[in-house]
């Protein structure tokens, strides 16, 4: 990972959307292989990072059998993922948060050495993933030192994840495998497919 190590690094967990798409169901809970999708993520990121929490709204008890600190966003209303990042840098211990969501459960193992590699090489404060020439910004690892910055963007009634990090803006790296490999479930018919992927 080059100068960060990943002692540095709390990876943290965005469960804490609504899961519209699947009818308000909690999305870090849907079974997939047998498994809440939750562990899926947790499986791939606790071994590239030095700690982990997890940003969910609701079903704390559950997520807190996990072992990590389960926090609530904390800015007030639903404000998506970058709600969840903000507590999460007010949270952690560390330099760095290396952010993934509950939904996603084909995670690169490679994605934290990945990040700090564009982010070093850009003497960035942010890195983002990207995959078949599309930017995904909720996978990022970013410097706990720019809540302060989020907290404007968001008081400025700024909502996007996307458009945040090409305001920083974050370093980009590009992961093979298409965007498959960043594939996170919405709809039902998604689950259908990835249970059908093995």
């Amino acid at each position: 990972m080059g100068a960060i190590a990943a002692r540095d690094i709390t990876g943290v967990i965005l469960a804490g959307g609504q899961g519209k798409r699947l009818g308000g169901v909690d999305k870090g809970l849907v079974t997939l292989h047998g498994k809440p999708l939750i562990e899926h993520v947790i499986a791939a990121l606790q071994p590239q990072v030095g700690g982990m929490l997890i940003s969910a709204n609701r079903n704390h008890e559950i997520y807190s059998a996990y072992g990590f600190p389960v926090i609530a966003d904390n800015v007030g209303e639903y404000f998506g993922p970058l709600a969840g990042m903000l507590a999460a840098m007010r949270a952690a211990g560390t330099p760095y948060i290396l952010t993934a969501p509950c939904d996603a459960p084909r995670l690169p193992a490679d994605l934290a050495p990945r990040l700090c590699a564009a982010l070093a090489r850009a003497n960035a404060d942010a890195a983002v993933a990207a995959s078949g020439g599309q930017m995904q910004p909720v996978f990022a690892l970013l410097r706990t030192r720019l809540a302060g910055e989020l907290q404007k963007f968001l008081e400025a009634g700024g909502r996007g994840v996307g458009e945040w990090m090409r305001r920083l803006p974050a370093a980009v790296s590009d992961f093979p495998g298409g965007e498959g490999v960043f594939m996170n479930i919405n709809t039902a018919e998604e689950l259908r497919n990835i249970e059908a992927m093995k």
